[in-house]
């Protein structure tokens, strides 16, 4: 009985009513050692062009600088991993995409030993690195959560895109209008760092953690300033993707994003109009998007050659012909699944559907909200850019990114989080409601 006189219902007599959490609630605490390796998984990518262009050293120390600081890296995590166990190690093999991705990981390695690579010893260090990613993701789930650890990742590999999209905005701009170093920091790495990032803005929006509205849309002029078609084009079927299946979203929102990318295109008419002049008149044919064809036919032929295992791990740097009258020289296929099949044979794009596969399948598992909205536009970025686009080493949709994301779904936080539930004053009702 409470003392100014009212009375206290009698313990059980009326279920428990639990309120959706919130958006502050929702944020995370960040992990600065996760919040450092999103930060240089997204910053490496400039390490050579430091070397080579602002230092005058050369190629070889920004490739040694970069595998340097992702060890040293690796040992901090390390150490600090023992003496934590938020997720226990069984609970990271149990996860489905981390099993693909360990498998992935095996083969490409085993594959070293028949890669027809020009350099094995390079190769095999680039092959560590890969690992390294796997590894260091795995550990910071294991000392301090699959939701902190993945969230944190993506605040630093949006802080290190922002950073590297600065660095290109004060670059003289390419030959051909576009962003970026033709050699050694593109406009398709400039172009993918923007759009995955914008991408993971979008996820930990959903969870009231977000980044600030500017940074977004510094991220997202810099992605159409980049002129990287195919990222553009992957992009925006993601954007037609949230526009059509996000039924949360306000019809206002909707046509404001249809809006922005109208007014990006007009302020941008001139230098696109511009580009185009010098995309159909000057551009090394196989560079070109049509021109690809020549690159996708001799890739083709090649693996066919060697259809069940592959060519093996970086097989194709300074082994495939020069392309083009400019001798282009192709790192990849510039097709993922091609890229699989020449590198891993059938076998590598059955490991590419079970990567894939696997945390598709994770995140058919969540409610049909804005949140499983977000995850899978992933898969649309990757799919669509993949026809035109592909990774020597790595998937388009990084193994490290599968790692954390495969563990992120997987873990109970999460998918409780993802149906908060809201229990009825009636026995035995319960409604599930969406954040």
């Amino acid at each position: 009985m409470r003392t100014d006189g009212e009375l206290m219902p009698a313990a059980g007599v009326f279920p428990t009513v639990h309120f959706a959490p919130q958006p502050d609630a929702n944020k995370v605490q960040l992990s600065l050692l996760a919040v450092s390796a999103g930060f240089l998984f997204a910053s490496r990518v400039i390490d050579v062009f430091v070397s080579a262009r602002w230092l005058n050293v050369g190629t070889q120390a920004g490739v040694v600088a970069g595998f340097v600081m992702e060890f040293v890296l690796a040992l901090a995590i390390l150490i600090n991993a023992f003496g934590h166990e938020m997720v226990s190690s069984a609970g990271i093999f149990g996860s489905r995409p981390f099993r693909w991705v360990v498998l992935y990981l095996l083969f490409s390695g085993c594959s070293l030993l028949w890669s027809v690579a020009a350099s094995a010893g390079t190769s095999s260090l680039y092959w560590s690195q890969l690992a390294c990613d796997v590894v260091i993701v795995a550990l910071l789930v294991r000392s301090c959560g699959a939701e902190r650890a993945a969230h944190s990742l993506m605040k630093g590999f949006i802080v290190g895109s922002c950073l590297l999209a600065a660095i290109a905005w004060i670059m003289p701009s390419a030959g051909d209008l576009r962003l970026g170093d033709i050699d050694f920091f593109n406009t398709n790495q400039i172009g993918n760092l923007c759009a995955l990032s914008v991408l993971m803005c979008s996820l930990v929006a959903r969870r009231g953690d977000g980044v600030s509205r500017p940074v977004t849309w510094f991220l997202v002029v810099t992605l159409f300033r980049s002129l990287s078609k195919s990222t553009l084009i992957a992009f925006a079927a993601c954007l037609i993707h949230g526009l059509i299946r996000d039924s949360s979203m306000r019809r206002a929102r909707k046509w404001l994003l249809i809006g922005s990318a109208g007014a990006l295109t007009l302020i941008f008419w001139g230098l696109l109009s511009a580009y185009y002049d010098v995309y159909v008149t000057t551009s090394n044919q196989a560079e070109t998007l049509t021109g690809r064809t020549a690159i996708w036919a001799w890739t083709l032929d090649a693996s066919l050659s060697r259809p069940w295992f592959g060519n093996g791990f970086d097989a194709m740097w300074k082994v495939a012909p020069p392309f083009g009258g400019d001798l282009f020289e192709a790192r990849h296929a510039e097709n993922e699944l091609l890229q699989q099949f020449f590198a891993y044979g059938v076998c590598g794009i059955v490991l590419l559907v079970g990567v894939y596969g696997s945390l598709y399948r994770c995140m058919r598992n969540l409610p049909r909200d804005a949140k499983r909205i977000a995850l899978t536009s992933f898969f649309v970025y990757v799919l669509v850019r993949g026809a035109a686009e592909a990774e020597p080493f790595d998937l388009l949709l990084p193994l490290w990114l599968v790692t954390a994301l495969g563990l992120l779904l997987e873990s109970g936080k999460y998918r409780a989080d993802s149906c908060d539930m809201v229990r009825l004053p009636s026995r035995g009702m319960s409604m599930r409601e969406s954040d």
